[in-house]
């Protein structure tokens, strides 16, 4: 935690916490055992290299019921909350995509979690909302979760919360819903709240398929809505080069007033913009050329673009290609322009020797190796990212959504996904593979598993958001519980 005495959980700014944090010892991440028989857990690895149980597996949480689909998790309380003293980081709250159930996990023990709460899924569906996604604290004592569907499964983008110590939900944040649902960050500074679209539950929880892009069953708008009166007030439409933006991310900063979205499907990152009369722009400032191919579902392959993540210093944009297979890191100083500085391949589609031949390429010259480490193949792709809060270290697993997997990387679904870390230069730029990592989830006691996204006990670069120091939204007081009360 943050060196400064008598504060919230987090730290008082992205920089302290860049500059102060500590080195990650163990990383929470679900495991997806979706349509086996098994029920998805909440691993708990070690990734202290001066510990004997470096990058094993030290405890496993199994959940009580099948084919939830643990994807995105967050936090009961975050650095929002860091100028309230009453206020701690507990829980850790785990929405199913699968099953719309939302588990809260007691993390008092960093390396023993326990199960604190259910909420089943009917407690959505009487709110008229599924599918839930993002995980977000909010500095009023609430969490909030964004949703996909409406009580039906049907596509509907809106946001339900929760009290954050009991859990008891306290209904809808907005009445205005947007066509489609999937991401979102809030920025009270600028009273701004902007989410993403992927698709309807209906479409991608059976695999992708291309029709349903022109059936308009995917989403092309970011949504920009007032934060303090929770109303919505723009959909900008990104168009075709837009489709599927998933992870939405401001700029750490609590100043700053703009961010950026990566598009998936034609792996397209968008930057978002406000404008001097208020409201917001988005343009594209970073495209990644498809590949001409056979042996694949289309004769061009897009990147896809699945997860994109900024350092705490503002300086870094890094964003995974799940189809090509690489890892690209861009400096975003100026972040209407964009620079490559760094790239690397780990896997995917087109490398040497798989069921793809690239026959034309305008970024490579041949198709990439197959990567080995410690002897393992990497089957899969790199999907989910997480940065150490120094930058130094980024770690990625390979599971998208276990329909998806099955459909594009089924060696993955039979022998299980990776965890793999990545050496960062942060003075020059460049990524490097670290040969002595390796957390292979084809090992588990009970047969292969689909690692996903990755939390630290203290916070990380996807899950905390910062708010001015004195802010009112951090000022908030009543009906706060002092940490003995827990």
């Amino acid at each position: 935690m943050a060196t400064m005495a008598a504060q919230g959980p987090g730290y008082a700014s992205p920089l302290i916490a860049m500059k102060e944090g500590p080195r990650e010892k163990i990383v929470w991440l679900p495991c997806i055992r979706t349509g086996s028989g098994k029920p998805d857990y909440l691993a708990t690895v070690d990734v202290d290299p001066q510990s004997q149980t470096y990058c094993k597996v030290v405890h496993r949480l199994y959940l009580p019921y099948l084919d939830d689909e643990i994807h995105h998790t967050g936090w009961n309380t975050c650095s929002s909350c860091y100028d309230d003293p009453t206020k701690v980081r507990n829980r850790l709250v785990m929405p199913a995509l699968g099953s719309s159930r939302v588990y809260i996990i007691d993390i008092s023990s960093e390396r023993n979690p326990k199960l604190f709460k259910i909420i089943e899924p009917e407690i959505l569906t009487s709110n008229g909302v599924s599918h839930p996604h993002t995980t977000h604290c909010l500095p009023n004592g609430q969490v909030m979760l964004s949703t996909l569907g409406d009580a039906q499964g049907k596509a509907k983008g809106s946001f339900i919360t929760f009290d954050s110590y009991t859990f008891e939900h306290t209904g809808p944040w907005t009445s205005m819903d947007s066509e489609f649902g999937y991401d979102y960050w809030y920025q009270p500074t600028h009273d701004v709240l902007i989410s993403s679209e992927w698709g309807c539950p209906t479409a991608f929880g059976k695999g992708f398929d291309p029709k349903d892009i022109t059936a308009r069953k995917y989403g092309t708008h970011i949504n920009v809505y007032s934060w303090s009166e929770r109303r919505l007030l723009q959909r900008i439409d990104l168009g075709l080069e837009g489709v599927m933006p998933l992870e939405i991310r401001f700029l750490h900063n609590p100043l700053a007033t703009e961010g950026f979205v990566g598009c998936a499907l034609y792996a397209n990152i968008f930057r978002f913009f406000r404008k001097p009369d208020g409201t917001y722009e988005a343009h594209k400032v970073i495209s990644v050329p498809p590949k001409k191919v056979e042996g694949w579902a289309l004769p061009e392959m897009p990147g896809i673009i699945t997860d994109i993540i900024i350092s705490l210093d503002d300086r870094f944009l890094y964003f995974s290609n799940w189809a090509h297979g690489d890892i690209r890191q861009y400096d975003i100083t100026d972040p209407e322009h964009p620079k490559l500085t760094g790239q690397i391949f780990l896997g995917g589609s087109i490398v040497k020797g798989g069921r793809v031949k690239v026959i034309h390429d305008v970024e490579l010259k041949e198709q990439p190796d197959p990567v080995y480490i410690k002897g393992k193949r990497i089957e899969g792709s790199p999907q989910m990212l997480q940065l150490s809060l120094d930058g130094k270290r980024l770690y990625v697993t390979d599971s998208l959504f276990s329909p998806w997997d099955k459909q594009f990387y089924p060696e993955i679904v039979q022998k299980g996904s990776v965890m793999l870390q990545i050496d960062v230069d942060t003075v020059s730029g460049g990524l490097a593979l670290n040969p002595n990592f390796l957390v292979d989830f084809g090992k588990e006691p009970e047969g292969p598993a689909l690692a996903h996204e990755i939390r630290y006990p203290g916070g990380d670069c996807t899950s905390d958001i910062w708010l001015p120091p004195g802010s009112k939204e951090c000022a908030h007081k009543k009906g706060t519980r002092s940490k003995s009360s827990l």
